[in-house]
């Protein structure tokens, strides 16, 4: 399937597709253009040398043919021993001194690429970071991170290498035609004759190589993207036994990107093969010009220096064609990069944004309304008031909005309509680092990263003690488990926790948030994995974390919120009721019901 809309047409469901393409742009794009000039003025030191270093390899490497055509037409018809020696002796000290400037010039090269390459995947790295929660739930995530890896390394030699051979390839071709009529003005215009034939050509073929290669990376995307959420989903693979239909769609995205890819390779080739059906031609041109038709006729060392510069001439043109070949497939890439570094970040400091002093934990949510999509809303005109130390617990049916409340809170989607404040402060004007860094929040995805034990429950507080880690886990009673691990707090977990279970991740994404000592918890569905048996500890871990704390408990088990100052049950994004446990209760409304529900259960 080929989509051609413009980026701003896509819908968010088309857009978070694996097999849906990407809006290809029909032009370079001149913004793109300046912003890799930025990266190349970064490393301008290390190319700089590289091109200068570049330039008197060339100069080098064409003087030798002057030496054996000296050697050619006077040392050996003269039997000149001597002169025959010395220009071998020229010959190998330019071929000595091409090689080494040369050598020197690839690790300046290198180094060049190495910082664009750090430079771009810097930038764009940290912008994924800022980017808020809606870009993330709109696209496949394997479409992201083949722009991180693969595309930057894909763009480096270009950038580096590309250039720097871009600016030599048409110094030497300046230089060649200088040696050329230096040598033979006649031989010379013969031999660039066939460079307007060639110009029309490459002209002619871009737009179509452009998007061949547009393409490419778009297919190479899709199927990247499938490949990660088949790797994330693959126990739901297995547990339904669809494996087979998971290659046939593996399948098919590999045949469209291959057979992309090959779309863009014939379109390649042929710039190469006519690059050289050209230079072959004006080749066989030189030789018989030089041989029948000037008088006098050419000598043979004139001969053969005038055909080794025709093909250092059209060497050059060939090389120019692989780099625009390069820079076009690098281009392709470039937009994909530069697309991602320039999307917008909802989620940012306002101009003149505070700093939040100590929260006490006031929390007023003033007539707030809001939706995922802008169409339907998911809140509808939400207000409640909740002093410091209170704990609030959030109930309700699946989708009616409990979730969104907190994310609201915690600045993860900016707010629609209405005011969210914490101590009389509305959250928008704040600084988001001064917001968070005084927030505790588990979300209901219990996220471990690689590393330790004590890594993960650190990621809380970066400078924690061992025993502040130690105290943090025996609190929550993560500590049980944790003894027991081979090596304990050293042990190693993998990707998402992998070899422990998820009630065990969940005490650690709860010591996590513990250790971080937050003026205001949050804790979505914090016990939906943990047996009965743990939930007592946790129980005890929260209800001594929640001293002189706001907090924010969405559950749906009763043990863990009926103690709570005060409950809200939440029905298509509006608060039906709320109260304590037994005044809800005692009303016998909606979650009278819920918990008549849950016993009957």
């Amino acid at each position: 399937m080929f989509w051609h809309k413009k980026r701003s047409q896509q819908t968010a469901k088309e857009r978070n597709r694996y097999d849906a393409d990407e809006y290809l742009d029909e032009k370079v794009s001149l913004f793109n253009v300046k912003r890799v000039l930025t990266y190349l003025m970064k490393a301008q030191g290390h190319l700089k040398l590289s091109l200068i270093f570049s330039i008197f390899a060339s100069l080098a490497s064409l003087v030798g043919p002057l030496f054996v055509q000296r050697a050619l037409d006077e040392a050996v018809p003269n039997k000149d021993v001597r002169l025959l020696l010395l220009m071998a002796l020229y010959l190998t000290a330019s071929i000595v001194i091409s090689v080494a400037l040369g050598t020197i010039r690839n690790i300046l090269v290198a180094r060049a690429g190495a910082e664009i390459i750090h430079d771009i995947r810097y930038d764009l790295f940290s912008h994924l970071q800022k980017l808020s929660f809606s870009f993330y739930d709109s696209r496949p995530h394997g479409k992201i991170f083949v722009r991180v890896v693969p595309y930057v390394n894909s763009v480096s030699d270009a950038l580096s290498n590309g250039i720097i051979n871009f600016v030599i390839e048409v110094l030497n071709i300046f230089f060649i035609i200088f040696f050329m009529y230096k040598v033979s003005p006649q031989l010379a215009t013969i031999t660039l004759l066939g460079l307007p034939l060639f110009a029309v050509f490459i002209w002619t073929i871009k737009p179509a190589q452009r998007r061949a290669w547009q393409m490419v990376s778009n297919k190479g995307a899709n199927l990247n993207a499938y490949v990660q959420e088949s790797i994330d989903g693959v126990k739901v693979t297995q547990a339904f036994d669809r494996q087979k239909k998971n290659m046939d769609i593996m399948n098919e995205l590999t045949d469209e990107r291959n057979y992309a890819w090959m779309k863009a390779i014939y379109i390649s080739n042929t710039v190469w093969f006519s690059t050289e059906f050209i230079s072959q031609l004006v080749f066989s041109f030189v030789y018989i010009m030089g041989a029948y038709w000037m008088n006098p006729m050419a000598s043979f060392g004139m001969l053969l220096v005038m055909g080794n510069y025709a093909w250092r001439f059209w060497q050059p043109i060939i090389n120019l064609a692989n780099i625009y070949n390069t820079f076009i497939t690098a281009m392709a890439y470039l937009d994909r990069i530069f697309d991602t570094i320039a999307e917008p970040v909802p989620i940012k400091d306002v101009p003149n944004a505070v700093e939040f002093p100590f929260v006490r934990g006031h929390v007023e949510f003033r007539n707030v309304s809001f939706s995922y999509d802008g169409v339907r809303r998911v809140l509808n005109n939400i207000s409640f008031d909740s002093h410091p130390g209170q704990s609030i617990a959030i109930v309700g049916p699946t989708g009616a909005g409990k979730t969104t409340i907190v994310n609201l809170l915690s600045r993860f989607y900016n707010i629609e309509e209405g005011q969210v404040l914490i101590d009389s402060q509305d959250i928008m004007k704040v600084t988001l680092h001064s917001l968070r860094s005084q927030l505790g929040i588990m979300l209901q995805d219990s996220f471990l990263f690689t590393g330790t034990i004590a890594d993960n429950i650190r990621y809380g507080k970066l400078d924690a003690t061992d025993d502040e880690i130690r105290a943090a886990a025996q609190l929550i009673g993560a500590n049980h488990f944790i003894e027991k691990l081979p090596q304990g707090y050293d042990t190693t977990v993998t990707e998402r926790g992998g070899g422990i279970s998820s009630g065990e991740r969940q005490l650690l994404a709860f010591t996590r948030t513990l250790i971080s000592n937050p003026r205001i918890l949050i804790l979505d569905e914090a016990t939906s994995s943990i047996d009965t048996g743990t939930e007592q500890l946790v129980q005890e871990g929260i209800h001594t974390l929640m001293k002189g704390r706001t907090s924010f408990i969405i559950a749906h088990r009763l043990s863990t919120i009926r103690n709570c100052t005060c409950i809200m049950f939440i029905k298509d994004g509006q608060i039906v009721e709320s109260g304590s446990h037994e005044q809800l209760m005692a009303k016998k409304g909606r979650y009278y019901e819920l918990c008549v529900a849950q016993y009957e259960a």
